[in-house]
C-alpha cells in the first residue's frame, strides 16, 4: 500500500480523499493556489504545497508545479479527484513517466474515452446500447451532413467530439438550421477543446439520465455498484443526484451493468468510471464515459456500503478487486443535493466570507464539504461548497431526512442554492420520481419566482436577500 499520496485538487473532494486516505492510514500531501491557502483541507494535511496564484491556469492546471510538488516530498502516486486534470490523458501520462503512479485509468482509456466518436465506436464493439447518429465524425461535405440526419431523423443533436460538461453541443430541429449548427458547433469545439470534430446523434425528447457506477481492476475484473439518476438537471450540470434511480426494472439494470462491466474487461478498463446514459421508453443509449470518480459517488456508497476512493486507491496500487459481482447488495435510497454558492433562482455566483455555518445532522445525513464560518469562498473556481447526502431505508424516508436537513441548513454571508432545493424536495413531480433531464429547466421558466421565502441565512455583506 502507498505511504504518501498527493491530492491534485481543492474543495470538498480533496477533503473528501483526504479522509479514506487517513483512514487507510496513508500520508497526504495537498497542493494549493494562493487563494486556498487557509482552506480546511490545507490545515489537515500531512505536508502541503502551494503551487501558484488563484487562476486555475497557474496552478491546478499546471503539470509541472504538481509533479514537482509530487517529487519534492516523495509523494508516491498523484490522485486527481474530479474535474482539472483528472482525466487529462497527457497528465496521466507524465505523472506515469515521472515515477509515480496516477490514481486513475491508464492514459489510453482516458484518451479513448474523452474522445466522444472513439468512445462511442468502442462500446458498439462492446454491445452497450448507443444513440442512433453518425457513424462517426461528421466530415466536411454538407451533402453528407444533410444525408446523415435524414437516416438519423430530426430533431438531432450536434456534440463536440471532445467536449464535456454541457459544452459543444446544439439541438437541430429542421434541415434548414443544420449545417450552421454544424459550423458553430466545430468552431465552439475548436476553442474550447481544441478538437473541432463533432458528430450527429437522434436528440431523444423526453430521456432521463441515469449512469452505473464501476470499479475494474488491472487483473480483468470488473463490477458495477448499481445506478444512479441524475435527471434533475439545469443546462446540462447536474443538481440532485440519487440511487437508485426510481421506477426502471431492475431487470433492465442489472442487464445494462453487466454490458458495462463486461465492456470495462473488453476495453482494459482499470480504476473508477461512470457510464452515462440517457433512458427513454424502456431503452438505455450510451452517451459517455467519465474516467474518474464522480461528485455524486456518496450516494452509491451509501446503498452500497462501498468507499469508492479507498476502492480507487487500492485499485492503483495493483490490489484485485475485494468483492464479486453477487456479493455487492443494494440497500435503501440516497439522495444528494449539491450546495452552490449562487444565488438560487437566478443562477448567478455568489462568493465571499461564509459567516455562519451550520450544517445538518441526523440519522442517515451525511455532508461532505471544506466549508466552515469564517471561509472564504473565492471567485476563481467551481461555486460547489458542499454536498448534502440523505439515507433512509426507502425513498420516501430519504426525501423526508432531506427536507428535514435542509431546513436545519444555515449559510450566512453569501447567497446559496438551498432555498432551490428546500423547493425541490416538495415537489410533487420529483417525490413521485422519474422526471426528465428537462424537467426542471421547464419549471424555471414557467414559474421564475419559484420561491416565496427568504433564504434563510443567505445574506450578503450588504444584507442582500432573495426577492419573492
Amino acid at each position: 500500500m502507498f505511504e504518501k499520496i498527493l491530492i491534485a485538487n481543492r474543495g470538498e473532494i480533496a477533503l473528501r480523499i483526504q479522509r479514506a486516505c487517513r483512514e487507510m492510514g496513508i500520508k497526504t500531501v495537498v497542493v494549493h493556489s494562493e487563494a486556498d491557502k487557509d482552506a480546511k483541507y490545507v490545515k489537515l494535511a500531512d505536508e502541503s504545497v502551494c503551487i501558484g496564484p488563484a487562476p486555475s491556469a497557474k496552478s491546478y492546471l499546471s503539470m509541472p508545479a504538481i509533479i514537482s510538488a509530487a517529487e519534492v516530498t516523495d509523494a508516491e502516486a498523484i490522485h486527481p479527484g474530479y474535474g482539472f486534470l483528472s482525466e487529462n490523458a497527457d497528465f496521466a501520462e507524465r505523472v506515469e513517466k515521472s515515477g509515480f503512479v496516477f490514481i486513475g485509468p491508464r492514459p489510453e482509456s482516458i484518451r479513448l474515452m474523452g474522445d466522444k466518436v472513439s468512445a462511442k465506436q468502442a462500446m458498439i464493439k462492446a454491445g452497450v446500447p448507443c444513440v442512433p447518429g453518425s457513424d462517426g465524425a461528421l466530415p466536411d461535405d454538407p451533402k453528407e451532413i444533410i444525408q446523415t440526419a435524414r437516416r438519423v431523423g430530426y430533431p438531432v443533436i450536434i456534440k463536440a467530439a471532445g467536449g464535456g460538461g454541457g459544452r459543444g453541443m446544439r439541438v437541430v430541429h429542421t434541415e434548414a438550421a443544420l449545417l450552421n449548427a454544424v459550423a458553430m458547433t466545430k468552431t465552439e469545439a475548436g476553442s474550447a477543446f481544441g478538437n473541432p470534430e463533432v458528430y450527429m446523434e437522434k436528440y431523444l425528447e423526453n430521456p432521463r439520465h441515469v449512469e452505473i457506477q464501476v470499479l475494474a481492476d488491472e487483473h480483468k475484473q470488473a463490477v458495477w455498484l448499481g445506478e444512479r439518476d441524475c435527471s434533475m438537471q439545469r443546462r446540462h450540470q447536474k443538481v440532485i443526484e440519487e440511487a437508485p434511480a426510481p421506477g426502471i426494472p431492475r431487470k433492465l439494470i442489472e442487464k445494462i451493468g453487466d454490458r458495462c462491466a463486461e465492456a470495462c474487461r473488453k476495453i482494459g478498463y482499470r480504476g473508477a468510471g461512470t457510464f452515462e446514459f440517457l433512458y427513454e421508453n424502456g431503452e438505455f443509449y450510451f452517451i459517455e464515459m467519465n474516467t474518474r470518480v464522480q461528485v455524486e459517488h456518496p450516494v452509491t456508497e451509501m446503498i452500497t456500503g462501498i468507499d469508492i476512493v479507498q476502492e480507487q486507491i487500492r485499485i492503483a496500487c495493483g490490489e484485485r478487486l475485494r468483492f464479486k459481482q453477487r456479493e455487492i447488495m443494494l440497500s435503501g435510497h440516497a439522495i444528494e443535493c449539491r450546495i452552490n454558492a449562487e444565488d438560487p433562482f437566478k443562477f448567478t455566483p455568489s462568493p465571499g466570507r461564509i459567516t455562519g455555518w451550520h450544517p445538518p445532522g441526523g440519522p442517515g445525513i451525511r455532508v461532505d464539504s471544506h466549508s466552515y464560518a469564517g471561509y472564504y469562498v473565492p471567485p476563481h473556481y467551481d461555486s460547489m461548497i458542499g454536498k448534502v447526502i440523505a439515507y433512509g431505508a426507502t425513498r420516501e424516508q430519504a426525501i423526508r431526512r432531506m427536507q428535514i436537513a435542509l431546513s436545519e441548513m444555515v449559510v450566512e454571508g453569501i447567497l446559496t442554492n438551498i432555498p432551490l432545493h428546500r423547493e425541490l424536495m416538495v415537489d410533487a413531480r420529483f417525490i413521485e420520481g422519474g422526471t426528465n433531464i428537462h424537467y426542471l429547466e421547464q419549471k424555471l421558466a414557467h414559474k421564475p419566482d419559484l420561491s416565496k421565502e427568504v433564504a434563510i441565512g443567505a445574506q450578503s455583506a450588504a444584507d442582500a436577500k432573495v426577492e419573492q
